[in-house]
């Protein structure tokens, strides 16, 4: 870990977290099965306070949690990210019921939280974005609930739901189990479990009915894929239009439970090791108790959680090419070749500084924008698109180096660096391609020039 501007406390507690993860978290990550929720390793996160960190910590605490986590134990790491990706909106924007409900559950381990944001035909498209919610007129049915004044900046889909949408980076500028204590109106109904068949969408020549008039419940109609912990999550942040043809400023995010009726999904069989699924809405009941935020100004939820998790990804993706550089120094000073060691091959040499000096410089522009997020800087959107893109995309180039380096041996199954092959490649899709990161500050660079 290097000095930076970090406090010798923050050093010690990164150290620290390292050896917690390598003795307790990583023989339980060893036990899971790949494509599934490790529950065990879960609650062992929120056993050890760590799943708690995530409502109390600001964003460079974030990162340096999820790069020492993803030294020593990618699985751990991300179980942690995703607990924070779809709890966060609740933190942040829930009302107090809904908060008492759901993040003491979170924080202890023992309710799974998770993102869905991406949709079959919407991933990098906001203007795509096709979940509808059918309103019901609030006259037929009361008035909606209250909804406590959110919460935005506080910090909290890793990946957490699939590649995000492009037309974020034109979103609102002033973006950052059962519902509540006792039994659900829902509690006991099928939800979206694994192995569960996906039901397919209502007719889509039937129009969505706008909510400008006061719409208090709706039902939820269409589907969301590639949501990380689905389909065993126990709520879902659901992003769905409640105002067609509005865009970004049509769409309202939702506190679904998994046991809603109509709420079915299926796992898919991805590259990435960590459980990634399906979901499919029929008609789902929600209501204005189900509401993050306001109606209509679900991207506001969606941008505040992705500007702090984006450099948090970075932050992984840094932690991993740490650890493939590192098993790389190793293995070129022991490895016999051409008469000496690799490391005395120029070649080999100059390739391994440039490993080492592509993982610093993203680790710095990582705590830049974690910096810059918990100080309130108003280039926070820009900051975190370019520690996302340089983090991953040097995570991606370091880690396929390491396997170059180290040959077929590197390829065999169960191989560090055959998992963290693996793992490496999603970071670049998810939360936010690369593309859609580049596009959001080249807007925000012209943007700052027409200020000027």
């Amino acid at each position: 870990m290097p000095a930076f501007s970090l406090e010798p406390s923050r050093t010690a507690r990164c150290a620290e977290l390292r050896a917690l993860a390598e003795e307790r978290l990583r023989p339980l990550a060893e036990k899971g099965e790949p494509g599934r929720v490790n529950r065990p390793l879960v609650a062992e996160l929120g056993r050890l306070g760590l799943l708690e960190r995530l409502f109390t910590s600001g964003a460079l605490d974030l990162c340096l949690m999820r790069e020492s986590l993803a030294q020593a134990c990618t699985e751990a790491e991300t179980a942690l990210a995703l607990q924070g990706l779809g709890a966060h909106p609740v933190h942040a924007h829930g009302t107090p019921a809904q908060r008492e409900r759901w993040l003491p559950a979170v924080s202890e381990g023992s309710a799974v939280a998770a993102f869905a944001l991406s949709e079959p035909g919407a991933g990098s498209d906001a203007a795509a974005l096709g979940l509808r919610a059918d309103g019901e007129p609030a006259a037929s049915v009361g008035t909606p609930g209250a909804r406590a004044e959110g919460e935005p900046g506080e910090p909290g889909e890793a990946e957490g739901s699939g590649a995000a949408l492009w037309e974020q980076a034109t979103a609102d500028p002033e973006a950052p189990g059962p519902r509540a204590e006792g039994e659900s109106a829902w509690q006991g109904v099928a939800g979206a479990r694994a192995g569960r068949e996906s039901v397919s969408s209502a007719d889509p020549s039937v129009q969505p009915v706008a909510v400008a008039d006061g719409a208090s419940r709706w039902r939820l109609t269409g589907e969301k894929c590639w949501i990380s912990n689905a389909p065993e999550a126990d709520f879902y942040t659901v992003f769905a239009r409640t105002t067609p043809g509005a865009g970004a400023r049509g769409v309202t995010a939702f506190l679904v439970p998994a046991d809603r009726p109509g709420l079915t999904g299926t796992a898919l069989d991805m590259l990435s090791p960590h459980p990634i699924g399906a979901l499919a809405f029929d008609a789902v009941p929600v209501s204005a108790d189900d509401v993050l935020g306001e109606v209509d100004r679900g991207f506001r939820v969606a941008m505040g959680t992705l500007n702090l998790f984006r450099p948090s990804v970075g932050a992984f993706a840094v932690g991993m090419a740490q650890v493939a550089l590192d098993a790389t120094l190793v293995h070129t000073a022991r490895r016999d070749a051409f008469g000496g060691k690799l490391r005395d091959l120029q070649s080999v040499a100059h390739t391994v500084a440039e490993m080492a000096l592509r993982t610093d410089a993203a680790r710095l522009m990582v705590y830049a924008a974690a910096t810059a997020y918990d100080e309130g800087a108003p280039d926070v959107p820009k900051r975190a698109a370019m520690a996302k893109l340089l983090a991953t995309e040097t995570a991606q180039y370091v880690v396929d180096t390491a396997v170059q380096l180290h040959g077929a041996r590197a390829l065999q199954r169960g191989h560090l660096l055959e998992h963290l092959y693996r793992e490496v490649r999603a970071p670049r899709i998810y939360e936010g391609a690369s593309e859609v990161q580049r596009g959001i500050i080249a807007k925000e660079l012209y943007a700052d020039l027409e200020v000027s």
